[in-house]
C-alpha cells in the first residue's frame, strides 16, 4: 500500500503589520484616554502616565517621587493598607506604580467583569491616599534595605557607577531613581504628602486601556471611575530635556570587589532617544547587529570563539529625551582584560559598515518579530504608554518599522558613527588588585579605582 503524496504547501511572505490604533478621547477632568482593542484578551490592562520630571524633586529628598509611587496602595481615605490589598484581591486586581525620567506610571491589570472596579480603586489610590506613618517607614526602609543588596550586585553596582559617570554631576540622571541613603534617610511622611500633592494630577495625564474591549463602554467606566479625580494644587512637570552627558575621552572606572571570579563590563556613550529627528529605525537594527543576539558580532567572539562569557549585550537605550548606547555583561575573572581589549575593539571596528547579510539579518528579526512582540494587551498598553511618555505619534513602531526596510550600510554606518565617536565611559566591576596593571596597559584611558 503507497502513502499519498502530499503537495508542500506554499510559503507566502508574511503580511505587513501595523501596531493597532485606539479609539482616542479626552475626559472632562483632562484625561487623555486611549483605547485599544485587542479581541480575545479578556484580562484588561490598564496604564494610566502622569508627566513627572524627576528634576523637580526637593534636591535632599531626591527618590521622593519612587517613594510615593510605592506608597499610592498602602492606604486610601476609604481602606486601610490591608483592605486595599483585600478588595484587589477579590477582583482579581494588581496594582503596581513607578517613576521614570519622564512620568509616573500606574499598572493595572484586571478581568474584564471587573474593570469599573479597579478603576475605583485606582482613581482612589490616586486622589485618596492617607500615606500612614508607620507604611511610610516600612518602605523607607525597604529601600536603604535595597540599596544594600544594589550594593552587593556586581551588574547594579556596575550600572549605579555608570550612571554617575556618563552624565555631569549636576544631572539628576547621574543618580538613582529611587534616592540615595542620604536622601531617603532625611525623608519624611511629610515629604510625600507634599510631592503627592504638587506633582500628582489629572492634568496632562493619559490613560491607556488594552483588552477585548467589546462589550465595554471604555468612556463610561473612565468617568465613573476616575472622572472624580482633581488635584487644584497640581504643578504641570518641567518639560524632559537630555541630560548633560560629561564628556572628555574615554575612562575607566574600576570598583574594586576582592575575590570576585567574574567581573562585570560596561561600556556606554550617550545616545538618542526614539524622537531623533534623522530617525529611530536604524538604532534596534544596530543593537541587534552589534550585540543584541548570540549571533552578534560581541558574543560570535568572546562567547562562540572565545568562551569568556555567557553573554553580553549591546543597545540602545532611550530616555524621554536623551539616551545612551550600552554594552554591558559578565566575563570570566582571568579574562577580563582580554575580554574588554576585544569588546573595545569590536565596538570600534562598526564604525566602518556592516554587511548585507547582517542588515538584512537584522531587519527581518526586528521588523518580523514585532507582531510576537505586541501580541498582548499588556505589551500594547506598555509600549503606548512609552509613547505618551515620549511625545510620539500613535502610528511611530508602524511608521518606524517600515521604514526599516529601506536601510542601507550608508544610513546605518551613519547612525552608529553619529553615536560611537571612539570616547567611553568604561566601568569594570572586580578585582582591582588583579586587574588595574592589565587594563592599564591597554591605554583606553585613565583608571580610577573605587571601592565596592
Amino acid at each position: 500500500m503507497s502513502t499519498p503524496t502530499v503537495p508542500r504547501p506554499d510559503v507566502a511572505p508574511p503580511e505587513t503589520w501595523a501596531f493597532p490604533l485606539p479609539d482616542e478621547s479626552v475626559t472632562d477632568n483632562g484625561i487623555r484616554l486611549l483605547s485599544y482593542a485587542v479581541p480575545g484578551q479578556y484580562v484588561i490592562s490598564v496604564r494610566l502616565v502622569v508627566p513627572l520630571s524627576l528634576s523637580d524633586e526637593p534636591t535632599d529628598r531626591e527618590g521622593v517621587a519612587a517613594m510615593t509611587a510605592r506608597l499610592l496602595d498602602e492606604g486610601t481615605a476609604r481602606h486601610s493598607s490591608d483592605q486595599f490589598a483585600e478588595l484587589m484581591e477579590r477582583t482579581g486586581m494588581v496594582l503596581g506604580a513607578s517613576v521614570t525620567d519622564g512620568a509616573l506610571t500606574v499598572d493595572v491589570d484586571v478581568p474584564q467583569r471587573f474593570l469599573p472596579a479597579a478603576l475605583d480603586l485606582m482613581r482612589q489610590a490616586l486622589a485618596e491616599p492617607v500615606f500612614p506613618e508607620a507604611e511610610v517607614r516600612r518602605i523607607l526602609r525597604s529601600r536603604l534595605a535595597e540599596i544594600e543588596q544594589e550594593r552587593a550586585s556586581a551588574p547594579h553596582r556596575g550600572a549605579r557607577e555608570l550612571t554617575a559617570n556618563l552624565w555631569a554631576p549636576t544631572e539628576r540622571a547621574s543618580r538613582p531613581t529611587a534616592g540615595t541613603p542620604d536622601s531617603i534617610a532625611a525623608m519624611s511622611r511629610d515629604d510625600v504628602v507634599a510631592f503627592h500633592r504638587a506633582h500628582i494630577g489629572p492634568q496632562g495625564a493619559t490613560l491607556v486601556i488594552a483588552g477585548d474591549l467589546a462589550d465595554v463602554d471604555v468612556p463610561q467606566a473612565v468617568a465613573d471611575g476616575l472622572g472624580g479625580w482633581v488635584n487644584r494644587d497640581h504643578v504641570p512637570a518641567t518639560p524632559a530635556r537630555p541630560p548633560v552627558p560629561t564628556g572628555g575621552a574615554t575612562r575607566v572606572v574600576l570598583v574594586d570587589r576582592p575575590g570576585s571570579v567574574q567581573s562585570e563590563l560596561s561600556v556606554a556613550a550617550p545616545g538618542p532617544d526614539r524622537s531623533i529627528t534623522t530617525g529611530w529605525d536604524p538604532y534596534p537594527v544596530l543593537s541587534f547587529i552589534v550585540g543584541g543576539s548570540p549571533s552578534a558580532r560581541v558574543d560570535a567572539v568572546l562567547r562562540e570563539d572565545k568562551g569568556y562569557t555567557y553573554g553580553i549585550r549591546a543597545s540602545f537605550r532611550p530616555r524621554a529625551r536623551g539616551g545612551s548606547f550600552i554594552t554591558a555583561g559578565s566575563v570570566r575573572a582571568d579574562a577580563t582584560v582580554d575580554a574588554l581589549r576585544l569588546l573595545v575593539e569590536i565596538l570600534g571596528e562598526a564604525r566602518t559598515g556592516f554587511s548585507d547579510r547582517e542588515i538584512r539579518a537584522g531587519v527581518d528579526y526586528v521588523v518580523q518579530t514585532a507582531p510576537g512582540r505586541y501580541a498582548t494587551a499588556d505589551t500594547v498598553a506598555d509600549e503606548a504608554s512609552a509613547l505618551a511618555i515620549e511625545g510620539l505619534p500613535l502610528d511611530f513602531q508602524t511608521t518606524t518599522l517600515t521604514r526599516m526596510g529601506a536601510l542601507d550600510n550608508a544610513r546605518l554606518t551613519a547612525a552608529y558613527g553619529d553615536v560611537v565617536t571612539g570616547e567611553w565611559i568604561i566601568i569594570v566591576v572586580g578585582d582591582a588588585a588583579k586587574l588595574r596593571d592589565g587594563i592599564e596597559s591597554l591605554e583606553l584611558g585613565p583608571v580610577r579605582v573605587v571601592p565596592n
